[in-house]
C-alpha cells in the first residue's frame, strides 16, 4: 500500500514525510482492516513530526481522523461487518484494569496507546484498529466531513465540557483553527455567545460566519466578561489574557496536547475569585460517541479544505502557517 511515512524528525519545511510502497497490514483476531476514505490532518501531527512530543514509534504513519470502510475483520471481530464506514481516531487502546479506566477516565490511562504515534494511522491506504475503539460512522455522509469530527471535534467537544460550558453562557475561543471552528457549532446550539480571540483576519472572518458574536486579535479583551473560554492555540503566554477575560468563577480550559510556556501568573490579577484552569487530556470514546451523536442533531457542518495522500507536507504547512480555512484533510480513496 501507500502511505506518507516519517522516518526521522524534522521541521515541516523540509517535507520529512516520505511516500512509500509499505505492507498492507494484517488484522489480529480482535481488529479491522480499514480501506482509508479520507484522513483529517492535527496540529499533534505537527507536534509529533517536529518533535514537539516526545519521541515514540519510529518510522510511524501520522494520522489519527480517519475515515474508511471495513476491508476484513479479524478471526474474532463481530461488531463491524465488510464494507462498514467506521472512524479511528487518536485513542486505539486503554487497559481497562487501571484505576483510571475503571473510574471512566481511560483518557487518563497509563498504558494507552495513540494512534499515528504508537502505532501506523492513516496517512496511507490502509489502517488497522481494535474493534472496541472504531466509531461507527453513516455511510451516506462525505468521508471528508466526517474526518475533522474524529480529533478537532472530540477534542473540541471535551473542551466544552472541561470548561463548564453551559446553554446561555458566555464562551471565549482563543485560537480558531479545526477544533475552534467545530466547538463555535456546538456552542451556538447551545445559545451561547462566542468570542473568538485569533491572529488571523481570515480566521476572524469564518468566525463570524459561523455566528460568533465578535472576533478580534489574539490578546484584545472579548467586549464582556467570560464564563468559560477555551485555549485552542499552543501558545501559553494566551494563559494570561485569557484567564484576565474570565468572570469571576470562571473556567478556562487548555485543549491543545502541547503548550509553550505559561508565563508568570499573578494570583490577585489571574485566578483570584475562584477562577479556575483546567487541562484537557486526550478523550474517552464516551466522548466521541456523544460528539458524533451531536453532529448528526445540529448538524455539524466543518469547513474543509482538501489535498490528496502524497500533498501531506504541503498540507501539513499550510496547517502550521495558518493558510487552511476550517479543517484540511487528506483525500485517499
Amino acid at each position: 500500500m501507500k502511505a506518507m511515512q516519517l522516518e526521522s524528525i524534522a521541521p515541516i519545511a523540509e517535507a520529512p514525510l516520505r511516500l512509500r510502497d509499505v505492507p498492507t497490514p494484517n488484522p489480529n483476531r480482535d481488529e479491522v482492516l480499514v480501506r482509508v476514505q479520507a484522513c483529517g490532518i492535527c496540529r499533534t501531527d505537527l507536534h509529533v513530526i517536529e518533535g514537539e512530543l516526545p519521541r515514540h514509534q519510529m518510522p510511524i504513519i501520522p494520522g489519527h481522523q480517519v475515515v474508511g470502510v471495513v476491508e476484513q475483520c479479524g478471526s474474532e471481530a463481530q461488531r463491524f461487518k465488510k464494507h462498514d464506514r467506521v472512524g479511528i481516531a487518536w485513542l486505539r487502546y486503554t487497559c481497562g484494569k487501571c484505576r483510571y479506566c475503571q473510574a471512566g477516565n481511560e483518557n487518563l490511562c497509563p498504558n494507552a496507546r495513540f494512534t499515528g504515534y504508537d502505532a501506523n494511522g492513516g496517512f496511507a491506504e490502509f489502517a488497522i484498529v481494535n474493534e472496541a475503539f472504531a466509531y461507527a460512522l453513516p455511510q451516506e455522509a462525505r468521508a471528508e466531513s466526517l474526518a475533522p469530527l474524529l480529533c478537532a471535534g472530540i477534542i473540541g467537544f471535551r473542551a466544552l465540557r472541561r470548561a463548564n460550558v453551559m446553554p446561555n453562557q458566555r464562551v471565549g475561543l482563543y485560537g480558531f483553527g479545526s477544533s475552534a471552528h467545530i466547538a463555535l457549532q456546538v456552542a451556538r446550539y447551545w445559545h451561547c455567545r462566542v468570542y473568538v480571540m485569533t491572529r488571523d483576519a481570515k480566521h476572524q472572518a469564518l468566525a463570524r460566519e459561523l455566528g460568533a458574536a465578535w472576533a478580534g486579535g489574539a490578546t484584545e479583551p472579548p467586549p464582556e466578561p467570560l464564563d468559560s473560554a477555551i485555549l485552542f492555540a499552543p501558545a501559553g503566554e494566551l494563559v494570561l489574557p485569557a484567564l484576565e477575560a474570565l468572570d469571576m468563577g470562571g473556567t478556562l480550559a487548555i485543549a491543545g496536547i502541547y503548550l509553550s510556556d505559561i508565563p508568570k501568573l499573578s494570583y490577585e490579577k489571574h485566578l483570584f475569585h475562584e477562577k479556575n484552569l483546567r487541562s484537557v487530556t486526550a478523550n474517552t470514546r464516551r466522548d466521541g460517541e456523544e460528539l458524533l451523536g451531536l453532529a448528526a442533531e445540529i448538524p455539524l457542518m466543518p469547513q474543509i479544505t482538501t489535498f490528496p495522500l502524497d500533498e501531506a507536507n504541503e498540507a501539513l504547512r499550510a496547517l502550521k502557517e495558518d493558510h487552511i480555512r476550517g479543517s484540511g484533510v487528506l483525500v485517499v480513496h
